[in-house]
């Protein structure tokens, strides 16, 4: 019997409803699953910061123990990254999703029950596994179940999550040091905490339906796509027919998209060295402006900038990206972000001024959430194609987290030998650089379908033309 020839924009057929669909319940749904483990990662990423304040006297960290401590996390976030970025293009969205979720459910509730400084470092690296892992995971997941007008506020929608996560930390902290709770208890309190919205996801992670995307465009099963097409956006899709094979080979990443990924992955390193270095370390800022500050003093005032400017930047980021274009805001980010720092740098006596200064401060943090933070995360997960989307995505993300794993490691040198003004002064260029870099190498992907923004449908008439087997 005659093989059916492999049909050209097959694909695009199956798919099409996805793309023109209106926001539906199943949106809503993915865009929570996602967005709980964002809300976890912020939360586990930055409290961080208040616990190791409250172990230096209590275990008597040096230094580099706390260097240590405040970095691990984000260390072990790169190899996790990089590991389920390729395990989810080679096993399927489906099987991989709510490892990680597990991953940092476990590491979270064990770091409670540290007894030393080594015991806590590794279960910090085990929770930074599963940090790294949510990120191409989450991003990718909710890009290929979001539809080609509202796409990126679906994804910047989950990444947005992170605002919450970033506001519970320090109001945790100020209620447990407020409400005098030992300070013993405080910090294992603390982080114990990070296991319960994880926890709560990894029953739906692991029941959510293979994406349509991957089962089209990697495992060729477009009869499948289509029945998960039909079911969620209720629109009859009839297929006939195989799709064309797509190059599936890591190596395509490197040869074809090499300029995207050095813009993602560039990019999303610069603002993490921004971002994190003074977020996980805004303690030590706060302190170095308020030498004769409390602790819950500072915390509240981390709240409190928290609260006024960086929660309102994710949703304002999410509202009008589909509008104004991923490249635009970025761009406005980073420029504004380099602004503020080199005004914080170059201001004569402005960090003798605390109120000044945390208010050209919190401007920062607002066009860091509305910018950078925000688009880098939504980038990847559009202008890779499904074969090496979550290589791509972990790829850059692992970048981002190396920027700040070594910016939340050195801050405090920076601190003590730069002084506050002269940190200021060196976020400042990296801000301008990262600015920069994204016109010169990253596109325009709004109102695109996913396959066109990721170049995904001129592949397919490239690719030779042989079916791909069920």
């Amino acid at each position: 019997m005659e093989m059916a020839e492999p049909r050209p924009g097959i694909r695009d057929e199956v798919l099409r409803p996805l793309e023109e669909a209106g926001l539906k319940g199943f949106h809503w749904r993915t865009w929570l699953t996602a967005g709980m483990g964002f809300f976890t990662d912020a939360y586990d990423l930055f409290i961080i910061g208040v616990v190791t304040t409250l172990l230096v006297p209590l275990w008597h960290l040096t230094t580099l123990e706390l260097m240590l401590l405040n970095s691990s996390a984000l260390a072990a976030s790169v190899l996790g990254a990089l590991i389920f970025g390729r395990l989810m293009d080679r096993w399927g969205r489906k099987a991989v999703y709510g490892i990680e979720a597990l991953l940092l459910t476990v590491g979270a509730l064990l770091s409670a029950f540290s007894v030393n400084f080594w015991m806590l470092f590794a279960l910090r690296f085990l929770v930074g596994m599963g940090v790294g892992g949510d990120y191409p995971m989450s991003g990718v997941i909710m890009s290929e179940y979001s539809n080609r007008k509202r796409r990126g506020f679906l994804v910047n929608a989950v990444f947005a999550m992170q605002g919450f996560g970033l506001l519970i930390g320090p109001l945790v902290a100020y209620l447990l040091l407020q409400t005098g709770v030992p300070t013993q208890s405080a910090w294992r309190i603390m982080l114990g905490l990070g296991a319960v919205p994880a926890a709560v996801v990894i029953y739906l992670r692991r029941r959510i339906a293979e994406t349509p995307h991957f089962a089209a465009g990697v495992q060729g099963d477009v009869k499948a796509a289509a029945e998960t097409v039909s079911r969620l956006t209720g629109t009859a899709v009839a297929v006939e027919g195989k799709a064309p094979a797509l190059p599936q080979d890591a190596g395509l990443l490197w040869r074809r998209y090499l300029g995207t990924l050095l813009g993602t992955a560039l990019c999303w390193m610069l603002l993490d060295m921004a971002f994190y270095g003074n977020s996980v370390s805004s303690g030590l800022i706060l302190k170095a402006l308020e030498p004769h500050g409390t602790l819950a003093g500072n915390t509240l005032t981390s709240l409190l900038i928290f609260l006024v400017a960086a929660a309102p930047g994710y949703w304002v980021s999410a509202l009008t990206i589909d509008r104004l274009g991923r490249r635009r805001i970025q761009v406005l980010g980073f420029s504004v972000m380099a602004l503020a720092y080199a005004a914080l740098w170059l201001i004569p006596g402005i960090a003798e001024r605390p109120e000044e200064f945390l208010l050209v401060y919190a401007v920062s943090y607002f066009f860091i959430e509305f910018g950078p933070n925000s688009t880098t995360f939504v980038y990847p997960s559009e202008v890779f194609p499904v074969t090496v989307r979550g290589i791509g995505f972990g790829v850059s993300a692992s970048a981002g987290k190396a920027g700040a794993a070594v910016a939340t490691f050195l801050f405090p040198l920076l601190l003590l030998h730069l002084k506050l003004s002269g940190t200021m002064g060196l976020l400042a260029g990296i801000s301008a650089l990262g600015a920069l870099l994204t016109l010169g190498l990253l596109p325009e992907p709004k109102g695109q379908t996913l396959r066109e923004a990721s170049g995904e449908d001129r592949l397919e008439t490239e690719a030779p033309m042989q079916a791909i087997s069920g």
